[in-house]
């Protein structure tokens, strides 16, 4: 059975590439290269599925959105 899962990428001040996958909460990997995080992503998300033990809530994807706040 395939599942589809957002998951979004965003880039640290090390330059690596960190995925978090929003539905499944703890679910996230990092890598140097956008190629061997999407492999590391699958498996983070194959993990999280056995561990839970059940079907995560569906999420519909609505956008992303970059908020400023003064600190």
């Amino acid at each position: 059975m395939s599942r589809q899962f957002d998951v979004v990428i965003e880039k640290d001040s090390e330059g690596f590439f960190v995925a978090t996958v929003p539905a499944l909460p703890g679910c996230h990997t990092q890598a140097k290269s956008l190629d061997q995080l999407m492999e590391r992503i699958k498996e983070a998300i194959e993990l999280c599925l056995e561990v839970a033990g059940t079907d995560p809530e569906t999420l519909d994807f609505v956008g992303v959105q970059r908020v400023t706040v003064e600190v």
